[in-house]
């Protein structure tokens, strides 16, 4: 392995105990893993990109409940257009640790604005929130703020004939517009929550319904094995609703939010997965200590 390899990793026990898996599962011996099996799975908000002060997909819901409240004025008496407008503290910490039935609700009525919109439609307007919103507090398009310690690690994984796969609660449509372009992995490797589709009168449509459970918790290893038929040999995350996925790998990777001055410190909706990496032996990641480079 170059010295280029995890170049804005530095050189502490968490880059050496990647190295030391990787090539542990890639070479003949008792912990090889055959090409077939060989499945990495990443959360995305807060693992692959910041997720503070509200992850990057809500930014871009809610500036369309604002122009949909806007046309009708009655909306702002339902959930959850009712919350986002009075700014209703409970409703906005449930969404920072997305907490599973604030979520729901949430994806219902996503499902519900997009539906009818072909997915053409649909990733015009991902691509113009691209072009256009910034991060509040960094200044840049949220696409900027994929981490690039993350993406040496995919480079690290493909390099070994892994599968890279993304993994996230956020809706699975609004990531493929950016997945290969941003982390170099096809639409097709991303999995997450979604609407159902239409096909008629040969158009592809959004129905006003969500396609199975949300992917979170326990719907994190049960979507990942849907899609591939195997579980993760190696998966990462950052949060509560990332326990079960880790679980569920052989090598499990905690993304350790402490770095106020290049990103944000913060552990809420991270306790239990920080107590969970002590006890099972999970590699923690200090944003601040163990990457040179955050962006």
């Amino acid at each position: 392995m170059t010295e280029e390899v995890l170049a804005s990793w530095k050189d502490g026990p968490a880059r050496r105990v990647i190295l030391d898996f990787v090539q542990a599962a890639t070479t003949p011996g008792a912990s090889f893993v055959e090409v077939a099996d060989r499945i990495a799975t990443f959360d995305n908000d807060g693992t692959l990109w910041v997720e503070q002060p509200l992850p990057p997909q809500f930014d871009f819901v809610f500036r369309r409940w604002g122009k949909e409240v806007e046309a009708a004025p009655n909306l702002a008496d339902r959930q959850p257009y009712k919350e986002l407008i009075e700014r209703d503290q409970g409703f906005f910490e449930g969404l920072a640790t997305q907490e599973p039935q604030v979520v729901s609700t949430l994806m219902e009525a996503f499902a519900r604005s997009w539906a009818g919109t072909t997915p053409e439609e649909f990733d015009a307007q991902v691509r113009e929130w691209m072009r256009t919103v910034k991060q509040p507090k960094l200044g840049v398009p949220y696409v900027e703020l994929v981490y690039r310690p993350m993406l040496e690690l995919f480079d690290l994984l493909h390099a070994h004939d892994f599968r890279v796969f993304v993994c996230s609660g956020g809706g699975r449509d609004f990531m493929h517009v950016f997945a290969e372009e941003t982390w170099g992995i096809p639409k097709e490797n991303v999995i997450g929550s979604a609407a159902a589709y239409t096909y008629a009168d040969g158009k592809l449509v959004r129905s006003h319904e969500l396609l199975c459970d949300l992917d979170l918790g326990a719907g994190k290893p049960e979507h990942i094995f849907a899609h591939t038929g195997r579980l993760p040999v190696l998966a990462g995350g950052n949060a509560d609703v990332d326990i079960q996925m880790l679980q569920s790998a052989r090598f499990a990777l905690l993304v350790n939010h402490v770095d106020e001055q290049r990103e944000f410190a913060y552990t809420k909706g991270a306790e239990t997965s920080l107590t969970k990496a002590e006890e099972l032996g999970w590699t923690v990641v200090s944003m601040k200590n163990d990457w040179t480079t955050v962006f």
